[in-house]
């Protein structure tokens, strides 16, 4: 196997594939990474078993030429040091050259590296998903799903269902949706082309974290595909694979309140400020306590009490409240996690009373919804 290719174009790739190798692969031929030269281009790979990624590096795209002299085969590279090495050759163009004995040879300028291969034969097969189940969705869209839901996942093995995200296609609607039992983030767009039935499919949130890392804010299509166990994303260049988890996903929808008694019309930013402000005095607070107070229709009073350390307390007025006077305590970490989340410049919170679910949504309209528990206080 020999080519010659452009570095910057490589260590994109290999900045891609590298978020699904893990040092401490059960396999270990998995610590590596995996480059098959073919003479329409380069394919690298990575997997933890968990996670598997492909990127593919074209020999030619719109008139420019990526990999040149290309002498076809495969090779696995220690994972560990290639990305390292790669990053600091000091030329543009790096020579990649395998050798039947399983021997790299890495050049580029005055520089020669030569790193002891693996036969690519022994690197599992990643699986080829065979499915009419799938639809596009714009790479910008999707990012934005996994932002507004994937931080409410649960850290905690205690329920591994709930370390996902679920997703379900509706009546041509995507559903996403994150709980920890705490707090639920949802949105769903509208999808057109569906191709199968979506149904209840949990993705784990790790997963879905490396994706929105790797896609681009471009708008570039993603294709999605699913089987039983695996989903498939899908653009030009990559191939992104997930395990699925086993299990079913709790019906959230029951928990979303119907009606409320207080709504506030709030500015997010000025929100999100006070709520932080308030929360340096309740860090060590196993929940980051503040309360919230609404006063004469017109303004919240946020405050927090440390009984080691202090006191604070800030008002913020609001643009409109219909309904009862509250005082409720929530956690400052959900509650700015959720705000920072809607990405619009004015939000609804609606509580139907102190101690049961509230609910947060942009002001505009957007099919996005934060709930949070909030935190019993004597």
């Amino acid at each position: 196997m020999k080519f010659v290719i452009q570095r910057d174009q490589l260590i994109s790739s290999v900045q891609d594939v590298m978020k699904a190798i893990s040092a401490k692969a059960a396999v270990p031929i998995l610590t590596g990474m995996k480059i098959d030269a073919k003479v329409n281009g380069i394919t690298l790979t990575g997997s933890d078993s968990d996670i598997s990624i492909e990127s593919y590096i074209p020999t030619e795209e719109d008139g420019i030429v990526h990999v040149e002299q290309i002498e076809e085969g495969s090779i696995v590279v220690q994972a560990r040091y290639f990305p390292d090495i790669i990053r600091k050759l000091p030329e543009k163009t790096v020579e990649i050259e395998a050798d039947s004995s399983l021997n790299v040879t890495i050049r580029s300028g005055k520089a020669k590296f030569n790193l002891n291969g693996q036969d690519a034969d022994e690197y599992p097969k990643l699986p080829k998903l065979q499915t009419d189940d799938s639809f596009e969705l714009q790479s910008d869209l999707l990012k934005s799903l996994i932002k507004q839901t994937g931080f409410a996942v649960s850290t905690m093995e205690t329920r591994p269902i709930l370390t996902g995200v679920n997703v379900k296609v509706e009546d041509d609607t995507l559903h996403f949706t994150a709980t920890d039992s705490h707090r639920l983030a949802a949105r769903n767009v509208p999808v057109n082309d569906v191709s199968g039935q979506f149904s209840n499919i949990v993705v784990p949130g790790k997963s879905l974290n490396e994706l929105y890392k790797i896609l681009d804010d471009k708008g570039e299509k993603v294709e999605i595909s699913v089987t039983s166990n695996q989903i498939l994303f899908r653009t030009k260049h990559l191939h992104f694979l997930s395990r699925l988890l086993d299990g079913n996903y709790p019906e959230t929808s029951r928990l979303i309140p119907e009606k409320s008694q207080t709504k506030l019309h709030v500015k997010t930013k000025e929100l999100i400020d006070t709520i932080d402000r308030a929360s340096l005095l309740a860090r060590d607070e196993r929940n980051n306590v503040v309360k919230l107070t609404t006063k004469d229709h017109q303004v919240l009073q946020i405050t927090s009490n440390s009984p080691e350390v202090g006191q604070a307390a800030e008002e913020v007025s609001v643009q409109a409240m219909e309904g009862e006077d509250l005082k409720i305590s929530f956690s400052s970490r959900y509650m700015l996690d959720a705000l920072k989340a809607i990405e619009d410049d004015e939000v609804i919170i609606e509580f139907t009373g102190a101690m049961r679910p509230f609910i947060i949504k942009p002001a505009n309209g957007d099919p996005i919804l934060q709930l949070i528990l909030p935190v019993r206080t004597y």
